[in-house]
């Protein structure tokens, strides 16, 4: 029996089984040392094919053409693939609009995750800003990023899911009264007071350079 597995040319061959072994002689290269034939199935007509170290590469259609004697059949599949990249890193950037910018970063992510930021009761809250990358080697990057007030809900999580494998990964957070720059109204005063008292100097000195040139 043969059984041979391949993709867009019959010659050209991810795996071939023949005369009871495995046959490497013409192997695709891209393949080489990541593929075995599971023979456990043989007798019940179960030819299936194992990719070890799976790449983005290996997506698409493949054909398995199964050979006995006079018999012969063929049918095709297609392989989807689908990665789930690192955790969420949650950072805390800079002040914007009167709140504190937020970011969600991930790496390593395929095909092209969701970002979802939440509060405690799952609500969805917007962002401000997203961007995804995609990679040398087909992978996504994400950065996401939100304001948070002070009288907002300040415990957050940041949540990319790979909707092909209905899977994510989430990090939380708690953004502290400390992250909040905080304006008393003695401070208002004080700054108004520096800045008339830095004219005013500005001003005298201004007064005395020119009495000096008359």
């Amino acid at each position: 029996m043969v059984v041979r597995w391949f993709r867009a040319e019959f010659a050209s061959f991810v795996h071939l089984y023949h005369d009871g072994k495995d046959q490497y002689d013409g192997q695709m290269p891209e393949y080489q040392g990541r593929t075995e034939l599971l023979e456990a199935g043989l007798t019940d007509g179960n030819v299936p094919l194992r990719i070890l170290n799976v790449r983005r590469s290996d997506e698409g259609l493949y054909i398995c053409f199964v050979q006995d004697d006079t018999f012969y059949e063929e049918t095709v599949l297609e392989l989807r693939v689908a990665g789930l990249g690192s955790a969420p890193l949650i950072s805390v950037e800079s002040h914007q609009d009167g709140g504190i910018r937020v970011v969600c970063r991930s790496a390593g992510w395929y095909p092209e995750p969701e970002v979802l930021w939440r509060d405690l009761s799952g609500r969805h809250l917007p962002s401000v800003s997203e961007t995804k990358s995609q990679g040398d080697n087909g992978l996504f990057e994400t950065e996401t990023a939100l304001i948070v007030k002070k009288h907002s809900n300040r415990n957050l999580s940041c949540c990319i899911r790979n909707t092909f494998l209905n899977q994510e990964k989430e990090s939380a957070v708690y953004i502290a009264d400390s992250f909040f720059l905080s304006v008393t109204p003695w401070m208002v005063a004080l700054s108004v007071i520096l800045v008339v008292l830095f004219g005013f100097i500005c001003l005298t000195a201004y007064l005395f350079k020119m009495k000096g040139k008359y």
